[in-house]
Order: C-alpha cells, then structure tokens, then sequence
C-alpha cells in the first residue's frame, strides 16, 4: 500500500513596493529571518485585485500565508508585523535579544511622530503650511535622538543590529535622500555613519534588487 505523499509546503505570499519604506522594513525582517516568500512586486497605480481581496486597504506590505495547495491563510498587513512574525519564526542574528519596551517605543515614535515630518519634508509642496527647511527641522529632532543613542554604541540599542535598526532605517534613508547634500552637512556623524553603514550592507543590498511587477499567471519569484 502506497503512503500518501504530503503537499509540498507553500511560500508566503508578499507584496510589496520595492521604494517603500514600510516595504523595504518587512523584507529586511524575512532576510534576517532567512524566510523565503513568493514576491509579488506591485505597481501602486495598479494594484492587482488578488492583493485587494485579501487587503482593501491597498497598501503594501502584505504578506498572505498560504495553506498547503495555495488557499489562503493568514493575512498580514502591517510592516511591523511582518517582522515580527518572520523574527518570531526565526531570529538567527538575535534581532530580537534587546530591550523590547524600548526598541517598540523607538518604533512607535517612528511610525507616529517622525514618519509625519517626513512626509511633509519630502512632499512640502503639498503641505505649504511651514517651508520646507522647517519641517526637515521639526523631523531633525528625531534624528538628534538616534544621533545620542548612536554616539555610545554602533548600533540603536547596543553593539549588535536589532529589530529596531531594521525598523528605522528605510525611514532615515528616505528622510536623507530627500536631500543628501543637506544631510551629510548636518551635526550627526554616528548617525551618517549608520546610515552609510546600512547602504553598503549586503543584506539591504538584497533587498533594493529589482524585479519586475507581478501579474497573473507569471512565474514565481522566490525572495531572496
């Protein structure tokens, strides 16, 4: 008598924006991690209706995870989630042997406080209330925070990378290329040097390689 032969387990389903910082923080958690998913590279003006029927919302990251044979499963759709899902899963790196309260409080001052001067530094035409330089000042005193928290250790917690780097760095990255010679002239050296440490890492390397938009009926792509 023949056994049965189980299913082949079935990735995750992400997607995701390549230039998104909340996109860009998620698949940092999964390479940290060392999950794979199936990447499903998404175009924001046209987003693909299997990505909206699991997330109305409609913004990205969202990670699906699917049940043997493709059903679907569990939705996931927040970055912050995501990441500590996949670190829940598995944390080679320790990412998540730091002090938790204040890796999350530094998170949440991220997500809550400092990503809304962001926006408006990056897009103050939209938001012509202060000039531009007034809001990359109000969001600068975020960053003379990390900047102290950096002058006594390399990284935001210690001496080790933790989930809070993984979190805020796609976020001080964007916050820097709005304009780089204005940042790279400003009072944080620990904090450029951070950040410059972050750009040539191997890992955030991989996660800024590009693939095409993703359509119906396309191969799978398997990240990394």
């Amino acid at each position: 008598m023949k056994r049965p032969v189980p299913c082949p387990p079935t990735l995750p389903r992400l997607y995701s924006f390549r230039r998104c910082p909340y996109a860009m923080r998620a698949r940092l958690g999964l390479l940290f991690a060392e999950l794979q998913v199936e990447l499903r590279e998404v175009v924001l003006k046209n987003k693909p209706p299997q990505m909206l029927a699991i997330s109305p919302k409609g913004t990205v990251p969202v990670l699906e995870l699917v049940g043997n044979g493709g059903a679907g499963g569990v939705v996931i759709e927040e970055s912050r989630e995501i990441v500590e899902w996949a670190l829940g899963q598995s944390d080679p790196q320790g990412l998540l042997q730091v002090d938790l309260a204040s890796a999350n409080a530094l998170i949440d001052q991220n997500d809550n406080e400092f990503k809304h001067w962001l926006d408006r530094y990056k897009y103050a035409d939209r938001y012509p209330e202060l000039a531009q330089s007034e809001y990359r000042q109000r969001g600068e005193v975020f960053l003379q925070m990390l900047e102290r928290a950096l002058a006594d250790h390399r990284y935001l917690l210690g001496d080790r990378i933790s989930i809070a780097d993984i979190s805020l760095m796609p976020f001080v990255r964007q916050f820097a290329h709005v304009d780089q010679d204005v940042f790279y002239s400003l009072p944080y050296p620990h904090l450029q040097q951070w950040l410059r440490g972050w750009l040539a890492h191997p890992v955030f390397q991989q996660v800024m390689v590009k693939f095409p938009p993703w359509q119906e009926g396309d191969p799978v792509v398997v990240f990394p």
